[in-house]
């Protein structure tokens, strides 16, 4: 497999809503987005992150701690919000350097398909409900910087000194 080039913001495809994943065969994509995520140290890494906008994304929230837990999400849809949020910072492989407080339900009820097309549903909570709203974030085309009030984006954005 191999490791695909990121998309940095200000790019355009990060602010794109992506399509359905559809029927093809997305296996190849996955393991190259995989291979993207450890390579670039990240926990999640959404499709368009890699130029593809398709609604697909992987995360392995567990191997930077010596459990990994590999995982790949198409289609996924959030079902169930829990009306309990907080504000925790959080950064992005695609605006890297820059930590956005970002405020989050700290649990969701998922539903998606494999990289094979099984459907799955599942509970998250904690970091991992966090890592899954994030990156379904970049399927509707949103990134952290759009959580912020226009003026405490600019503040941020001020010193933001872009990818290195």
């Amino acid at each position: 497999m191999s490791v695909l080039p990121l998309v940095f913001w200000p790019d355009p495809r990060l602010s794109q809503p992506c399509a359905p994943v559809g029927e093809a065969d997305h296996e190849a994509l996955v393991a190259d987005m995989f291979d993207t995520l450890y390579a670039a140290k990240g926990r999640g890494l959404a499709a368009p992150q890699v130029g593809v906008l398709r609604r697909i994304f992987v995360m392995d929230v567990g191997w930077k701690s010596g459990d990994p837990t590999p995982e790949a999400f198409l289609d996924p849809v959030i079902t169930v919000r829990e009306q309990r949020v907080d504000v925790l910072e959080e950064g992005c492989l695609s605006i890297p350097g820059l930590m956005v407080p970002v405020e989050r339900p700290v649990a969701i009820t998922l539903a998606w398909r494999d990289a094979r097309g099984d459907m799955h549903m599942r509970d998250f909570d904690g970091f991992e409900a966090r890592c899954i709203q994030h990156e379904i974030d970049h399927l509707d085309g949103r990134i952290t910087l759009d959580h912020l009030s226009s003026q405490d984006k600019a503040a941020l954005l001020a010193e933001y000194k872009g990818p290195q």
